[in-house]
């Protein structure tokens, strides 16, 4: 009752679901949460710069069981997860991870999850911010496949940072610690089952941990934590600061519905050429033989250091007139410059293009710049 009692001071009523760690991350100093999937999510632990540096510096764990999973389960599994993706899951075994778009009828990008294949009928996709699950659901019935599809009980925690593997062998043994970059395995700790992936959403070295049993959130967590924190560990939230610097997308910010994989610079998650059909493959090929009239693109912006994200869409201009908008910014302590993301029409979207941006009224120049902005080649995250 306590801990519900503190929990209380963030709540927005019962549909909102805590996840199994929200408890644990209040007695770690969580001090503000947002909503993701219809569930809290951590996201203020004091300091976000500091947190910034835990992450790249030491390692942090993280309550992301708001990426919740999809299940497709069934003897038409395969080829229905393969109808919901544009990317070619043909050569995919069990064990690997893939990073995927789910389209629409027309092209527009419904979700971009990670993949996981449990077995040749049984996949998980772990999910952005929007309701795959009734989408799936939608287009299982008039499939005329046979598939089963849930939300099962799974919640993952991300562990992250140059110090995770040493972490994670202290926590689990050897065997986790050998996993390839976008491969998981099975694992029974304590006869809790979970799952542990070399995946990430920070572009660092790092695991994700997928608790099977929810019962176990507190337990799993301060597990790790206590094992982990005389090695560097500290309890942290997702990193905008780190994920921007990396040029990682953020659903709803970066992209939504109404935007295609071309003006994402995410061509290589189509397929077009492969046999198998999948929703929005013929929209797509239009789109990709026509052309697309915005990009996706990375910007440096003078002046002081943003305090913080943005909260609205910043325009961007050419003499006077809007030609695109700021989607994400952010001030990197490391690279000691204001960096964002931002959507340009096509014929202002090649580097070294100058424009203004137009923070809240306040102007200040921008420029078009290579992204991502820090290890372009994953080296971190893919370190063997």
């Amino acid at each position: 009752m306590a801990h519900e009692l503190a929990f209380a001071h963030f709540s927005f009523g019962t549909q909102v679901r805590k996840s199994p760690y929200s408890d644990a991350a209040l007695r770690w100093g969580a001090k503000g949460f947002s909503v993701y999937n219809h569930m809290y999510i951590p996201r203020d632990f004091g300091n976000p710069e500091q947190n910034f540096w835990n992450l790249v510096n030491h390692a942090t764990l993280a309550d992301v069981s708001v990426e919740r999973q999809v299940e497709i389960k069934g003897p038409d599994a395969a080829r229905f997860t393969q109808y919901l993706c544009s990317r070619d899951l043909s050569t995919c075994e069990v064990g690997q991870c893939k990073y995927l778009l789910l389209t629409d009828q027309n092209g527009g990008i419904i979700n971009d999850p990670i993949l996981l294949k449990l077995a040749e009928d049984h996949f998980w996709l772990s999910i952005a911010d929007s309701d795959v699950l009734l989408w799936a659901q939608g287009v299982a019935v008039n499939s005329g496949m046979n598939v089963q599809l849930s939300e099962p009980d799974v919640s993952p925690l991300q562990l992250q940072g140059p110090k995770s593997r040493d972490i994670l062998r202290a926590c689990f043994g050897d065997a986790p610690t050998e996993l390839k970059y976008f491969r998981f395995m099975e694992y029974d700790w304590y006869g809790v089952p979970l799952i542990i992936s070399r995946t990430g959403w920070t572009s660092e070295l790092g695991y994700e941990i997928y608790l099977r049993d929810g019962s176990a959130g507190g337990r799993l967590w301060e597990y790790i934590m206590d094992t982990g924190y005389k090695m560097g560990l500290r309890p942290g939230h997702t990193s905008t600061i780190r994920r921007i610097e990396a040029g990682m997308l953020s659903y709803h910010a970066d992209m939504t519905i109404a935007n295609n994989p071309y003006e994402l610079g995410l061509d290589r998650l189509v397929n077009l050429e492969m046999e198998a059909d999948f929703v929005g493959k013929e929209a797509l090929t239009r789109i990709k033989e026509k052309g697309v009239k915005q990009r996706l693109v990375g910007l440096e912006i003078d002046g002081d250091p943003f305090v913080g994200s943005n909260d609205f869409f910043w325009p961007l201009l050419v003499d006077g007139e809007q030609v695109g908008t700021v989607t994400s910014a952010i001030y990197t302590p490391r690279l000691k410059k204001n960096i964002a993301l931002g959507m340009l029409k096509v014929e202002h979207a090649h580097l070294g293009r100058e424009l203004v941006v137009d923070k809240l009224g306040e102007t200040r120049g921008g420029t078009v710049v290579p992204m991502p902005f820090h290890d372009p080649k994953k080296a971190l995250a893919a370190a063997s």
